[in-house]
């Protein structure tokens, strides 16, 4: 596995791609027009942004035009199975949040330089019912929402020979090679659902969540590490600077929640991997890649290109929901990669699109949000 892995170091790709996406027309992106020239538009649109367009049954941004039988299957679930699983659902989210209320009662979390409240470094009991009670939580979350079973891949290779010598040597190695971030490719907010039910880790989430109700607490018992988007100063570098240490602590510690990091910054249709962000990198520190895959045959699940709510109530309604998980091995980086985190992720995405069967693309979130600028018919700004 190591040999295959060292024929994945690719050096940085010499493309002008990026320049290209920048250089755009002031065309719009979605011709109102009527007839073949609107079509060609429409076609030329979604083909260029092919990362974020949906084909499944139900069209763009889900408002496609349904055959009967799909209406009659919508109108059954609408009346049987939702009600079900929005009071389940519902019950298991108020009876973690009670959980974490009490196994945090009368203690005093850590807090990072900016008064992040972090309740994921407590130790001995509180911790241990706050993790396994949320990993038993999560999944059963998603057995309500109808995940009955998912398929997980293994493409771990066994122990081999790490070192002949003495058990020092061993334990060395292993702590050399254990990984203190998970990276994952990005299609859906089931993703968080599953990493919790796997790993229970630590993400990176936007400020708001920690004051959102239910959510807030637990969110801090993950020890989330919260950003502000919109904040254009150097909060920026103070996020980076607290993940890549969360991440050299849980390599160091194995009792350290791991950070768990989607490198690509946004959800894709599953497809294509966008280019990675470095962040994960930073800390030169193995990391364990996971590609996470949505069957479907009427629906996707990858939350792309339409309405949270619309999303959210479509899942709800289909009878059976799938997902396979692909465990690649431990990623140990090379020390040209840890002198270059650019190299570092690019070579890791390679190695994920090639495990995967997934399209490379050079498009991000700035041009998801020209994409969905279009459908909404919003004009685009100069």
């Amino acid at each position: 596995m190591a040999s295959e892995l060292q024929q994945l170091r690719f050096d940085p790709p010499q493309s002008n791609a990026s320049d290209e996406s920048s250089a755009r027309d002031d065309r719009p992106l979605l011709n109102s027009d009527s007839g073949a020239v609107a079509d060609q538009d429409s076609d030329d649109t979604h083909l260029k942004y092919a990362p974020f367009s949906r084909r499944d049954a139900y069209g763009t941004m889900g408002r496609g035009e349904l055959p009967w039988m799909e209406k009659v299957l919508l109108g059954m679930a609408l009346v049987t199975i939702v009600p079900i699983r929005v009071v389940f659902g519902m019950s298991l989210l108020f009876l973690y949040y009670m959980i974490c209320r009490i196994c945090t009662l009368f203690y005093d979390p850590n807090r990072e330089a900016d008064e992040q409240e972090d309740y994921a470094h407590m130790m001995g009991w509180r911790r241990s019912v706050i993790v396994w009670s949320g990993r038993f939580v999560s999944r059963a979350m998603l057995f309500v929402l109808g995940f009955y079973w998912i398929s997980e891949v293994n493409r771990i290779p066994p122990n081999e020979n790490k070192s002949t010598n003495e058990n020092e040597g061993q334990e060395n190695s292993q702590e050399s090679e254990r990984p203190g971030v998970i990276i994952s490719n990005h299609v859906s907010y089931l993703d968080i659902l599953y990493h919790m039910s796997s790993s229970f880790p630590s993400f990176v989430a936007k400020r708001s969540v920690a004051k959102l109700p239910l959510v807030g607490i637990i969110s801090k018992c993950l020890g989330c590490v919260y950003v502000q988007r919109e904040s254009k100063t150097t909060e920026s570098k103070g996020v980076s600077g607290v993940v890549s240490e969360r991440i050299r602590e849980a390599v160091k510690n194995s009792s350290a929640p791991m950070m768990m990091l989607f490198p690509e910054g946004t959800t894709t249709n599953g497809e294509y991997l966008l280019p990675f962000k470095t962040g994960a990198f930073l800390s030169k520190a193995p990391v364990l890649p996971l590609i996470l895959r949505y069957p479907y045959q009427r629906f996707s699940l990858a939350w792309e290109s339409m309405s949270g709510g619309r999303h959210f109530l479509l899942l709800l309604c289909q009878f059976v929901n799938h997902l396979e998980v692909i465990r690649l091995p431990v990623y140990v980086p090379s020390q040209e990669e840890k002198d270059d985190p650019k190299l570092y992720a690019n070579n890791i995405r390679r190695f994920m699109a090639k495990e995967g069967n997934m399209l490379l693309s050079d498009i991000g979130l700035p041009e998801k949000r020209v994409y969905l600028a279009a459908l909404n018919g919003i004009p685009r700004q100069c």
